[in-house]
This record gives structure tokens, C-alpha cells and sequence, in this order.
């Protein structure tokens, strides 16, 4: 496996180190499936960490939208509108054998597989109040809701041991006459327990677990942008990993847990990038004009 030493001096007064503080990068490794218009429509692709390999796995003329692997690598959950109406698919990792889900006329998506790979955490607006956090079994049988509020919900990960659930709620401040400003939450699978992990300013969405459990990676508001950031399982210690001028967004561990595979751009152009979190060192994945965003790193269980 190549290695790559980035050796960082350390300044001190009057001069710099003789024992410079030494990183040691390692190559990414592994599978990346992410979201693209690139083919003219939002279609689902996979891209070796060096971004080579790049494989259209959909080629659906109707929108196919947001990835999440089950656990042996062997399928993709993802939403998609070939039936007219979004709904939650399981599709082979070579685009083969597309299984519907979900059979609603609500909109349901942004589906999250369970570690064991026996259950699908997802969000619908089929209750009527607004968009909530659903879980069912594997085959889609079984459909219970874990919340019931009337404020937007999202982006639903699971804990490492499949325990609990990691999603972003939208909090109402003191004298705001609205809920709008999102924060991470984390709550038992069966949807009781609920805590919140963020207090800080702006929204801050998209919190997945690091592959051993000790930290979170999310996205939140940062003078006017969006960044990556990582705390703490339990929400301490948050730092920023990109602070880019670029929106940053949608982060996704890499197996080691020594990279971030993220979207960065705006809107006229999103692409996958990658972020060495000990380091700070950044590669761009993608580079086409349009929307390459929501990428997902295979981590086998």
C-alpha cells in the first residue's frame, strides 16, 4: 500500500524545529458511489478513491437519488421516481434487479441500511404533519414511524452497533417565529431517548458515526458557508476539517476512517472530493461540469 510522508514543521521562535510533527497519509482504498446529472438525469455511479473506474450503475431516464450500502457491499438503497413517485428502491451495486420498497403516494427517501442489514431507516412526509423518520424491515414489510413532529426531519445513519439513530431536526430559537435552524439528534432505533448533540449556530445536517464509533462527521453553517466537521460520539469537541470558501457537504467515512469523501462547489457545479482528516490534505474526485454529490465509501461488516 503506498504511503505518503507530509512532514509539517513546527515553528518555534527564531527558527523552526530539528523534530519536525510527522503524518502518515495513507492511500484510500475501497468503493464510492455517488449521485450524478452527468448522464443528463441524477443517476448513481461508483469511482475507485483515486477516481478512476467511473461506472454509471443506473442509466435510468428518471431520477434515481442518494446512496447507502448494505452491509456486504453487495447492494445500494437509494430513492429513485421510475414508478412516478419517489419511493425507496434496493438495487444491485451493477444496477441489476431494482426491488421497490416503499409503495406510497408520499415522497420517501434518504434511506439509511441498518449494520445487521435486517432494517431501513428512511424519511417520509406520509403522515401528513411533515417529513419524519420511518423504519421497516429489509424487504420493505413492517413500516413503523419513530418520530411524529410537525418540523422537518433528515438525513437518518446509524450507530455502529445498530442501536441508534443519528438525524437532524429543525429547532426553534428563542423568539423565532419558526423552526429553522437544524441541529443533530441522536435517539434509540425504536424512537425513544432522543438527545441533541449540536448547539451551535446555522444548520448542521448530515451526521454520520467514524467506522470505530468514537466520532461523528457532519456539515453545518460556518460564516456564511458550509463545512465538514467531526466531534465527538457525544457531541464534544467540535472542530472544522475543511473550512473551505466552497459549500461543503454530505461527508461519508472512508473504511480506515482516515479520509472524508464530501461534495464541494456551488450551484453551478458540485463535485466529490476527498479530505485526509489527521492531515488536511484535499483531492478532488470529480470533475465535470453539473452535480456529482452525496457520495457513499463501502464499509463491510
Amino acid at each position: 500500500m503506498k504511503r505518503i510522508i507530509i512532514l509539517f514543521a513546527i515553528s518555534v521562535f527564531f527558527g523552526c524545529s530539528n523534530n519536525p510533527a510527522e503524518v502518515v497519509v495513507t492511500e484510500p482504498t475501497g468503493t464510492i458511489v455517488f449521485t450524478s446529472s452527468r448522464s443528463g438525469n441524477m443517476d448513481l455511479f461508483t469511482v475507485n478513491p483515486d477516481g478512476s473506474n467511473v461506472v454509471n450503475i443506473t442509466n435510468n431516464p428518471s431520477l434515481d437519488y442518494g446512496t447507502n450500502w448494505t452491509p456486504d457491499g453487495k447492494q445500494v438503497a437509494t430513492y429513485s421516481e421510475r414508478d412516478g413517485n419517489a419511493e425507496v428502491y434496493l438495487i444491485n451495486i451493477d444496477g441489476s434487479d431494482p426491488v421497490r420498497l416503499t409503495d406510497n403516494p408520499a415522497d420517501d427517501g434518504f434511506a439509511a441500511v441498518s449494520p445487521d442489514g435486517s432494517e431501513i431507516v428512511f424519511i417520509s412526509n406520509r403522515d401528513s404533519l411533515s417529513r419524519n423518520l420511518f423504519l421497516m424491515n429489509i424487504d420493505g414489510s413492517n413500516v413503523r414511524a419513530l418520530t411524529s413532529n410537525k418540523i422537518d426531519e433528515e438525513s437518518p445513519s446509524w450507530s455502529i452497533d445498530g442501536t441508534q439513530i443519528l438525524f437532524t431536526k429543525q429547532v426553534r430559537g428563542p423568539g423565532e417565529p419558526r423552526a429553522g435552524n437544524g441541529e443533530i439528534f441522536i435517539m434509540d432505533k425504536s424512537g425513544s431517548n432522543e438527545k441533541r448533540l449540536t448547539n451551535k449556530e446555522g444548520f448542521d445536517s448530515g451526521a454520520v458515526f467514524s467506522p470505530d464509533g468514537t466520532q461523528i462527521a457532519f456539515y453545518g453553517e460556518n460564516n456564511g458557508t458550509y463545512d465538514i466537521f467531526i466531534m465527538n460520539a457525544d457531541g464534544s469537541n467540535i472542530r472544522n476539517i475543511t473550512n473551505d470558501a466552497p459549500q461543503c457537504y454530505s461527508p461519508s467515512w472512508s473504511p480506515d476512517g482516515e479520509w472524508l469523501a464530501y461534495t464541494s462547489g456551488d450551484p453551478s457545479n458540485f463535485d466529490i472530493w476527498l479530505v485526509h482528516i489527521k492531515s488536511g490534505e484535499k483531492r478532488q474526485l470529480t470533475d465535470l461540469p453539473g452535480r456529482d454529490e452525496e457520495a457513499s465509501w463501502l464499509i463491510t461488516r
